[in-house]
């Protein structure tokens, strides 16, 4: 990218007083990011779950680490070349570290809430937020814990009692299910909620065990520290490049707003006003347990939107301290947030019923869950469909 200089027509183009906004910018987040690792630190960070003060802290590292990364990205000109490339890499693989425990946890009790809301009401319990949902997946349907061993969805073998029939022994029998409803297959539905969700919380607890395994690893690494300690240095001096202030942090803020906007122009807002995306639902099933390839697309997009965000954020100090921020663009956000949200529970589902010898019930189950999650990608794409069509009236 051509480096762009001060112009001194130009009335808007206040090079000295952008560049010194964006190095406090930087030096705040770098002070946030110490504040937060600190916070994590004192509140028991390492322990399994963590408290409520443990949790705000690592969203708070998260967050800080994901806006000096994204403003090195932006206004990478501006800075020293070699330090911005060695710093903003490992600042995402931090981010990103951190992030997938509770992306586990939330993508659960996602799925479980989905459960529920598509099962009778009387059969399936709400699971509470934060905690173990195995007890409560237990009871989705009904179906008694003896009844469900391994991921197979196979009744427990028992010993036969004395004087029971020979063609009975050898399970524990099911209370009696409610008589299916053939025209809309709820009871088939409520059949299967249990060991669905029994299976989702095995697969996801897990996950999210390892995730924990891994982020307290990341914390203790060589590679963390390093990367405290030149996020330490931040706080206190921004290695700016010798021609920095004769340049326009504004050109390189537009250059990503241009970026986004031609993202967002290849985006198909037709097909995402669509009420049924039947190639979705096809691909999602599939054996093939690749990333769903209409989801690439919203998923950069809502990368460069991010990246735009933090543009607006570090340069608003130019602009006033009483520049508003544009609602339009969190909303639109906001949309993606959730895309990115049922795009990824739609995967854990279609993973969870590709699982060997399952009940059909249990595979039953998991297909509404997935289908369900996939409407729910349709939605988010239309509501940022919404909102994004609201900002560029708005602009004009």
């Amino acid at each position: 990218m051509a480096q762009r200089h001060l112009d001194p027509t130009d009335p808007t183009a206040a090079g000295p007083v952008a560049v010194d906004a964006l190095a406090g910018y930087l030096r705040a987040q770098a002070t946030e990011f110490l504040r937060a690792l600190r916070l994590h630190r004192e509140t028991g960070g390492g322990a399994a779950g963590g408290s409520e003060e443990s949790v705000a802290a690592a969203r708070a590292l998260r967050r800080a680490a994901r806006r000096i990364s994204g403003t090195l990205h932006t206004f990478r000109p501006l800075l020293d070349e070699t330090w911005a490339e060695e710093l903003r890499p490992e600042l995402a693989w931090l981010s990103g570290t951190l992030a997938r425990e509770h992306a586990y946890q939330a993508r659960l009790e996602r799925l479980l809430r989905a459960l529920h809301r598509l099962s009778p009401p009387t059969d399936v319990p709400e699971p509470t937020p934060g905690s173990r949902v195995s007890s409560g997946a237990e009871r989705l349907g009904g179906t008694p814990r003896a009844a469900r061993v391994g991921d197979g969805g196979a009744p427990a073998r028992v010993r036969p009692s004395v004087g029971e029939a020979p063609g009975t022994a050898g399970t524990v029998p099911h209370p009696p299910a409610p008589t299916p409803d053939r025209g809309n297959g709820n009871g088939n539905l409520t059949v299967g909620a249990a060991k669905a969700g029994a299976l989702l919380d095995r697969r996801l607890t897990l996950a999210r065990a390892r995730a924990h395994s891994t982020a307290l690893q990341a914390l203790g690494s060589s590679r963390f520290h390093a990367v405290a300690d030149k996020v330490a240095v931040l706080a206190g001096d921004v290695p700016l490049t010798p021609t920095a202030h004769t340049m326009v942090p504004r050109t390189l803020a537009t250059d990503a707003e241009e970026r986004l906007a031609d993202a967002v122009a290849a985006l198909p807002l037709v097909t995402a006003g669509s009420p049924y995306n039947a190639a979705a639902l096809v691909h999602g099933l599939s054996p093939d347990p690749s990333p769903h390839p209409q989801d690439a697309p919203w998923h950069q997009v809502r990368l460069l939107l991010r990246l735009h965000r933090y543009a607006q954020e570090a340069l608003r100090p130019v602009d006033g301290e009483g520049a508003p921020v544009d609602v339009r663009l969190l909303t639109a956000g906001r949309a993606l947030d959730r895309h990115r949200d049922a795009s990824e529970a739609a995967a854990a589902a279609a993973a969870a019923a590709r699982t060997p010898r399952i009940a059909p019930a249990t595979a039953y189950a998991l297909g509404v869950l997935h289908a369900d999650q996939r409407h729910e990608v349709e939605a988010a794409r239309f509501a940022f469909q919404q909102a994004w069509q609201t900002q560029a009236i708005g602009a004009n």
